[in-house]
């Protein structure tokens, strides 16, 4: 199954809700990473939530997250966008932590709770908008559930997991958010809070192979529903040699001459997507007449 992403509403509108299936996409930024299982569920976490929050932007809008807890697997960096398009890297991402208590991979000691996850998004203004809440538990759901309450100010839930075979591939990614929207009523408000606490772990409907819209059909009730848009998801970046290069230009006419008498050429490697680019010394030669410009 594709991966894709599922917009609805519930309960008259007084519901907002979100779920996506992203398989294919953290299964790609395994491959790209080579990430061992803890930081596959924390990266996977992480991308899968800032896809859904992507969603919720329009055009050309985008955002960057990045989780920084002071854990062994450092810094998490996510970009979404309103296409479904997303990318994300971990700073270290061959690290072993051991299992926790229960016997599951502890993504918590993983990322760490010393610290902060901040979104940043772009929605065309000079300046873009940046919340940051500090994280809570270090399992990220809780963490983004915190910075959607508290920096957005929206009653929210937050369901995600990454499930991850013994070879280190995904087996199944996905998650959902539910907001309240301005308004709901109470007895709409009790009914989720209570269903929240019976059904089926965001893990189990994972291993179960459910779709989004059964996903929200669980957190929400059978027909009470409404499927606004469906959108593909997909692991997206957008380096390129041009961009590359002008990243190079930028460093300075100095900087690039080193290049050219010490190595006499240079390799770039994005950290999204861990592709390397390659520059000939006639490649620089050129850079480098461009910095002088």
């Amino acid at each position: 199954m594709k991966d894709y992403l599922v917009k609805a509403l519930a309960y008259q509108d007084q519901v907002r809700a979100y779920a996506v299936t992203t398989t294919e996409t953290i299964g790609e930024a395994q491959r790209r990473h080579n990430t061992w299982p803890t930081a596959s569920v924390a990266l996977g976490r992480s991308m899968t939530v800032s896809v859904m929050l992507g969603a919720m932007l329009k055009g050309e809008e985008k955002l960057s997250t990045k989780i920084d807890g002071g854990g062994p697997i450092g810094t998490i960096i996510v970009d979404a966008n309103a296409k479904g398009e997303v990318r994300g890297y971990v700073k270290h991402p061959q690290i072993h932590v051991d299992p926790n208590d229960l016997g599951e991979l502890d993504v918590a000691k993983a990322v760490g709770t010393n610290g902060m996850l901040s979104v940043s998004k772009d929605i065309g203004l000079q300046q873009s908008f940046i919340g940051h809440v500090p994280l809570v538990s270090g399992e990220l759901g809780e963490d983004f559930t915190s910075y959607i309450v508290h920096s957005e100010q929206i009653p929210s839930s937050v369901g995600v997991d990454v499930l991850v075979n013994s070879d280190n591939t995904i087996q199944s990614a996905g998650g959902f958010i539910v907001q309240l929207m301005p308004g709901s009523n109470v007895e709409i408000i009790s009914f989720i809070e209570d269903r929240l606490k019976v059904i089926p772990n965001i893990s189990s409907m994972l291993r179960q192979g459910m779709t989004p819209e059964q996903i929200l059909d669980q957190v929400l009730g059978d027909g009470n529903v409404r499927v606004l848009e469906k959108m593909p998801i997909q692991f997206q970046c957008q380096c390129s040699k041009e961009k590359l290069s002008n990243a190079i230009v930028s460093l300075g006419s100095d900087e690039i001459q080193d290049m050219i008498h010490t190595d006499g050429q240079a390799e770039a490697q994005c950290h999204f997507c861990n592709e390397g680019y390659f520059f000939t010394k006639e490649d620089l030669e050129i850079l480098l007449e461009a910095a002088i410009q």
